[in-house]
Formats: C-alpha cells, sequence, structure tokens
C-alpha cells in the first residue's frame, strides 16, 4: 500500500465529509434518538465506500452518464423527499410535549429508506464522492486508486462513527422536551435552506 497515498486520500475525505448536510444531519440525529445509531453509520459508510471506489475506477464512464437531465432529475427528486422530511419534523415539533411522546422513533424500514434517500438522491453526494475524488485520482496506477481509496473511505467511517456515537453518548445529558423542540426547528430551517439552495442551483445551471 502507498502509505502517502492513503493519507492523502483520508484528508481528502475529510475536508469534503466536514460539511455539514442533511444525511450527516440525520446520523447526529438518529444519535441523539439513539436508534439504529449503528446500522445509520454503517449505511453512510458503506454507501461513500461504493461511491468512492465506483468514481475512482469509472470517472470517466459516469462523467458522461450523469449528465445535466439525469442531475436535474435528482435534484428534484431531493427536494420532494426534503420536504417531506420536513413535514414529518413539523409534525413532532407540534406535539412535543414531555420525553415519553417527544422522540418521534422512526420504524427499522423507515431509518433504511431515509438514510438511503439522503445519501443517494442527493448529486452533491456524487460531485464530492464520484467526480470529485475520480478526478483527483485518474492518472494514479491502480495500486496508487486503491490506496487513495481506502484512505478517502476511512474518512467516511471515522466521521459518520464519530459524530454518531458522540451524539449518542450526549444523548443521554439532553432529557429536556425543549431541547427536542429547538433541535427540530434547526433540522428543519436547515433543510429549507438546502431547498432553496438546490432551487438556485437548478435555475443557475439550466437558465
Amino acid at each position: 500500500m502507498d502509505f502517502s497515498l492513503f493519507i492523502f486520500g483520508l484528508l481528502t475525505g475529510l475536508s469534503f465529509i466536514l460539511a455539514i448536510g442533511p444525511q450527516n444531519l440525520f446520523v447526529i440525529e438518529q444519535g441523539l434518538k439513539n436508534q439504529y445509531v449503528f446500522l445509520v453509520c454503517i449505511i453512510c459508510s458503506i454507501s461513500d465506500l461504493l461511491l468512492i471506489f465506483l468514481g475512482i475506477f469509472l470517472f470517466h464512464f459516469l462523467d458522461n452518464l450523469l449528465n445535466q437531465t439525469l442531475e436535474n432529475l435528482l435534484n428534484i427528486a431531493l427536494i420532494l423527499f426534503l420536504l417531506n422530511f420536513i413535514q414529518g419534523k413539523l409534525q413532532e415539533y407540534k406535539f412535543i410535549h414531555s420525553l415519553n411522546t417527544n422522540l418521534r422513533l422512526y420504524s427499522l424500514r423507515s431509518v433504511i429508506l431515509k438514510v438511503l434517500g439522503l445519501t443517494f438522491l442527493n448529486p452533491h453526494v456524487y460531485s464530492d464522492t464520484v467526480f470529485v475524488l475520480g478526478n483527483i485520482s485518474k492518472n494514479f496506477l491502480v495500486p496508487q486508486k486503491i490506496s487513495f481509496g481506502i484512505g478517502a473511505s476511512l474518512s467516511s467511517f471515522i466521521f459518520f462513527f464519530l459524530i454518531g456515537y458522540l451524539s449518542k453518548y450526549f444523548s443521554k445529558y439532553i432529557n429536556r422536551p425543549q431541547f427536542w423542540k429547538y433541535l427540530n426547528l434547526f433540522i428543519i430551517f436547515f433543510m429549507s435552506l438546502i431547498i432553496i439552495f438546490i432551487i438556485f442551483d437548478i435555475i443557475d445551471t439550466n437558465f
């Protein structure tokens, strides 16, 4: 293994994943709720690993495949998905009265669908993991690509499990309904900003 490219991949991956997004926010929320934390973290991590190596080895093919029309469709799908997510958070906020009723615990199926939706319907996930990392490594030899990809993938595992289990740790100190009201307001506000950003991005790209 090329250790220097492993470190380069690790640092490059961390530089992209540290930005707060809907996927990261969902991981934090599930950690605070102490519900399916490992499952959410492992799905996010493995998804990134697959996308990273997909980008590293199929960059030029995917660059032609994921054209503007497909990106627009993914953006629209993500907007609809986030609107549905926000609607659920509004209902949850409305009915927070006590700790016995404030946490809207998702079913296993719902958690899996939400984390997959927030991961694979987000075009920025592809731009970061597939196109950027794929472009960076396009001139590497195969062993170098593997070292770079392992480093970049490890950054995802470290990040998701860190924020997931740190949130889980702090959840035992958070036992006030008021906290969950403010957290839901923040999530609603942040997701709304993402929707606005996506709409402006679509307009700027196509008109």
